[in-house]
Formats: C-alpha cells, structure tokens, sequence
C-alpha cells in the first residue's frame, strides 16, 4: 500500500506553489475576532445569570438553558456548517453566519421572558455553528506554509482560552454597567464591521467536486443523539438518574448514535468520513479538546456561583477577580505556541493538563466563609496557562495533516469536541451540585451549596485528568510538513 502511495505522488507533475496572501494576517485578525465573539458568548452569560434570574424570573433550571441551549445548537450542527462551508464555499456561508450572529443577539438582547432569551440563545448557537467552523477552515485555507499555519493556529486557540475566561471579566464589566442586556448588544456592531470586511480581506473558497451533496440524515441523528444525551444528565437530579425518562433519553441518544454511525458508513457524500479518524493525531487532539471543554466550563459554572452567592460577590467583583486566569491564560497560549514548535505537542500538552488538574483539584476546598485569596486565588493562577496551552496544542494536533480540501470537516470536528465537551461539562457538574447539596442537612443553605460546589470541583478535576490521560498519546514531535502532508494526502483518497 505505501508503494502506491509513492507511485501515486511521485507519478504528478510537480505544482508550483502559489504566492502567499499578502491579506493573510488581516484576515487571521478578522477571523480571530469572530471566532473570540462566539467563544465569548458561551461564558459572557455566566456573570450575569443572577441579573437575569431576577428580570425575567428564572429558576435555576431555566436559567441553566441559557448556557445549554447555545452550546448545544453550536455543537451539534458544526459538523454540519462545517461540511456545507466545504461545498457551497466558506465566506459565503460565513457571512450567513455573521447576519443570523447580529439578529439572534439583537432578539437576545431585547428578550421579555425567558422563553424568548433562550429562542435567542439557541439562534445564537446556530450562527455560531456556522461562523466557528468556517472561519477556521479559511484560515487553514489561507495560511498554505506549514511553518506559518502552526503559528496561525497557536494564536487561534489562544484566542479560545482567552475567550473562554475574558467573558468572566467582561460580563462582569457590562453587567454591572450597562446592564445584562448588554452582553448581546456589544455583538451588533463587531458583527456589522466584520460582515464589511470579510468581502474586502477574503477570498471564497471551497472544495472542488462535480456535484455537492449533504448528509442531512447524518446532521439529524447526530444532533437528536447529542441533544438527548446533554437533556438526560440535565434533567437526572429532578427525575432521578434510574428512572424510566432518563434511560429512554441515555438509550435514545446511543440509538441514534448508532445510527450515525451507519449512515456514514454508507453515504456517497458523508458529514464525516469515517476514514479521517485513520489520522491518529487528530483522533488525539480531538479527545483532548473534549477533555478541556468538560473541565473549564465544568470549572466555570461552579466557580460563578460560589462567587456570587457564596461570597457574595457581585458581578463587578467577580470579573474583576477573574481577571487572574484571564491574564495567565494568555501567558500560556503564547508560551504554549512558541513551545508547540520547539518541542512538539506531547511535551507542551501534558503539563498543561497538568496546571489545568491542579488548579481545579485546589478548588475543591472552597468554604462558606472563604476568601479571594484563600480560596480562589492560587487555583485561579494555576488553571490560567494550563488552559491557554492546551487550547494551542489541542487545535494544532486536530489539524495537522488534513487536506486542505476537508478543512471544514476538520474544523467542525474540532469545534464540536470541545463545545460538546463545554455542554456536557455543565450539565454534569451542575446535576452532581444540585444532587449533593440536596443530600446536605445544614440550617444554613450555602453550607449545603457550597458542599455541592466542592463536589462539581471535583468532578472537574477527574475532567481534567482524562485529558491528562489522552494528552500522554499525542506525539512526542511534531511531525516535519512532508510527513504531514502525504499522511493528509494518503487518508483522503481511502474510501
């Protein structure tokens, strides 16, 4: 089979490489912009849920869909977007995505009841189904130099880490200054400036086939299987995890999983070729991305409620506090990058996961009457450049060697891990908390919650150390481009 292959790429007049794009790095700028404003939007929500609870009268469980309802949209259709984006050609159905961004985060903003906020939110997470994976595939289409493409994807992921943990700051900021509604509003005009733009700095591109096809049936059962399965740990601790709802919903979800799976082992034109995961690096970069959505917004959540009701912090405070991973996690994604190059992915993407458990594992003693820097603090520091640095590594493992005419697929395989990972890690931390604080005899109800609180902490510890595990599996050197490029070349023609 490899002397095939030889023959094969031997056997083709040699391309001439075509000049790089002198826009490229306007572009990464443009692009990184957009990809920070959805990424953003998944955590901005999470220091303003008290203001919101009190406007619209939320419970708890209501309030928890305005989280949910965005992640799961955004992660169950990327794949999808991802793969129309292939076909029908990436800035155009980016542009689609900017329009859905603006109006979705106008109607969030204006939300009488809850029931239109969570409409919105669920808007939102389909327009960011939609910009996520094409933005990044144009970027894996623009920048062609292997040398420069890694550091393009090092800035994209830090991009990620920073967004993920800046929405903390930022929501607090708005919040307590303009209001929860704010939060959507900022969206508009970034998304106006960026819709004028994309035509000006990015050309369309998009794979070349004599006929497109999409697998609506694999897009269907994928999302009705993700959907089922994040409603089910939900809905566990109200129902109880042995009752009939919850087994229908856990066996729904593997049926239509399963489901998936067959459909994609026969379609012409599948949503996910099974013969990308023959890509051992990529397999890996996506299971550890997995790994980090499930611990940070697994951290997160519990991190904003044992602020601001525990602590009593308000939302000011809390992002003001927050600031400390903020910044450090920036310091990681940018030493993470640099070092990704130098040492390869497995030496960067351990210690990470390493810095990411512990930070969480010091979480795990918070108290009723505890401090910022009693018991925040040093979790916070430590948590801050591991996640940066395993957002580096995990995108550049997830995308290294695929074909550039896949890079959609590639993209929203990438994207969906970890957004995924971020609605599972939510629904499971937060069904673990209500579950023990429920168990808790105390006269006074935050010592019940913050039990609850430290056990969601701990969850997002074990989070933390699967990913620990996966990362041990990456390799130890970055592969050279040659290498690479004929492995992406190689898989794309099995079929």
């Amino acid at each position: 089979m490899d002397h095939e292959r030889i023959d094969r790429t031997t056997s083709q007049p040699p391309v001439r490489a075509e000049p790089p794009d002198p826009r490229r790095w306007k572009a990464l700028a443009l692009l990184g912009t957009a990809f920070f404003m959805v990424i953003l939007d998944a955590t901005i929500v999470l220091t303003a849920i008290p203001s919101m609870q009190e406007d619209l009268n939320f419970d708890v469980a209501g309030v928890q869909w305005v989280l949910t309802a965005y992640a799961v949209t955004f992660g169950g259709l990327m794949l999808f977007f991802g793969r129309v984006a292939d076909l029908m050609g990436r800035r155009g159905v980016f542009l689609v995505g900017i329009v859905l961004f603006v109006l979705s985060s106008l109607l969030a903003g204006v939300a009488w009841t809850g029931g239109v906020l969570i409409v919105g939110r669920t808007l939102q997470g389909v327009s960011a189904a939609i910009m996520a994976p094409t933005a990044l595939s144009m970027v894996v289409s623009i920048f062609q130099d292997p040398a420069e493409r890694n550091k393009a994807l090092g800035v994209w992921g830090g991009l990620g880490g920073i967004g993920a943990t800046a929405g903390l700051l930022l929501g607090g900021l708005i919040t307590s200054g303009l209001g929860w509604e704010w939060i959507f509003f900022i969206n508009i005009p970034v998304g106006v400036v960026i819709f004028l733009l994309v035509p000006v700095l990015i050309s369309e591109s998009r794979e070349r086939v004599a006929v497109r096809r999409f697998d609506v049936a694999g897009a269907v059962t994928i999302t009705g299987s993700l959907v089922a399965l994040i409603y089910a740990v939900i809905n566990a601790p109200e129902v109880g995890w042995g009752s009939l709802s919850t087994i229908t919903l856990f066996a729904v979800a593997a049926v239509l999983l399963v489901l998936f799976l067959i459909i994609e082992a026969r379609s012409a034109a599948p949503l996910v070729p099974l013969r990308i995961f023959k890509l051992r690096t990529l397999v890996t970069g996506n299971v550890v991305i997995l790994a980090v959505g499930l611990t940070v917004d697994g951290m997160l959540f519990p991190l904003t409620l044992y602020a601001q009701q525990v602590l009593g912090y308000s939302a000011l405070e809390f992002g003001l506090t927050s600031a400390v991973m903020t910044v450090m996690s920036i310091v990681g994604a940018f030493a993470g990058q640099a070092a990704v190059t130098k040492l390869g992915l497995r030496p960067v993407a351990v210690p990470a996961l390493l810095l990411i458990a512990v930070g969480t594992l010091l979480l795990i003693s918070v108290s009723r009457d505890g401090t910022f820097f009693g018991d925040l603090f040093w979790g916070l520091l430590i948590f801050g450049p591991g996640m940066g640095a395993a957002f580096v590594t995990s995108q550049i493992a997830a995308l290294d060697g695929v074909a550039e005419e896949e890079a959609g697929l590639a993209a929203g395989l990438v994207d969906t891990s970890f957004n995924i990972g971020s609605a599972l890690g939510i629904a499971i931390v937060t069904s673990v908390a209500v579950s023990v604080a429920g168990g808790v005899s105390a006269s006074d109800p935050l010592v019940a919650l913050t039990e609850g609180l430290q056990s969601a902490f701990l969850v997002a510890t074990v989070f933390a150390g699967l990913g620990l595990l996966a990362a041990l599996f990456l390799p130890g050197k970055t592969p050279s481009p040659e290498e690479t490029s004929a492995e992406a070349e190689y898989v794309s023609t099995q079929d």
